[in-house]
């Protein structure tokens, strides 16, 4: 399907936590110019603005339970029909089951659309645990950094606003090992829903972020 300006490009990023999904999402947005849709951003802030959406998720959310996949499908249909989307999104955290995926499916078919590539992000779990126990967060703006790979300039202070980094309470070895075991029952099984789509392309994330952004870049015939 083509659209004005260029073609539609519908990207998933899958992998297991603290494999980069979400710094190669800021990479490909930024070079695409396709808006990055993190399932926990909007969620927040759906429930920050007291939408219809937000109110059913938090009822959930404040028990302790999972959001429905009824809800989660609805708010990323909302999310997606902003004009932003028009020429395409990249999905990083959905879908994180079979069942979201078919719905997520079955969303894109009624509007004569579909994936583009899905790009499964894979590395050793010594990796994913450097990458989880480094990584740092502006407790302001929300910007990343890392104590060993991407340090801000003074390695205490936010270089985008200015304010104190912190590491997240769950960037831990044991909430690591708790999502990478949600991870393998849930989300794995997507390899091989998307492998017979024939939309599958593996990358392993064992490199800088530079070059792992430029060989998914190349996946999409986008010349570096």
């Amino acid at each position: 399907m083509k659209v004005e300006g260029g073609r539609l490009m519908i990207i998933i990023l899958m992998g297991a936590p603290g494999v980069g999904k979400g710094t190669q999402s800021v990479a490909l947005s930024k070079w695409l110019k396709i808006p990055h849709i993190a399932l926990g951003d909007i969620l927040r802030k759906n429930v920050l603005e007291q939408t219809k959406i937000g109110k059913e998720a938090e009822d959930f959310m404040k028990n302790g339970l999972l959001v429905p996949d009824e809800v989660i499908i609805e708010v990323v249909n909302s999310r997606i029909q902003e004009d932003d989307c028009e020429k395409g999104f990249i999905l990083d955290g959905f879908p994180r089951t079979i069942t979201q995926a078919e719905d997520l499916e079955k969303l894109l078919g009624s509007e004569g659309k579909k994936a583009t590539a899905v790009f499964n992000i894979e590395a050793e779990y010594k990796h994913l645990l450097e990458r989880i126990i480094g990584r740092r967060v502006c407790k302001n703006c929300g910007a990343t950094y890392h104590v060993l790979h991407h340090k801000s300039q003074n390695g205490r202070h936010c270089d985008v606003c200015g304010e104190e980094l912190v590491q997240r309470k769950d960037d831990t070895e044991e909430t690591l090992n708790n999502r990478i075991k949600e991870y393998e029952e849930q989300t794995k099984p997507l390899i091989g829903f998307y492998e017979e789509r024939g939309l599958l392309i593996t990358i392993n994330a064992e490199d800088i972020k530079e070059n792992i952004t430029e060989r998914i870049l190349k996946h999409l015939g986008e010349s570096v």
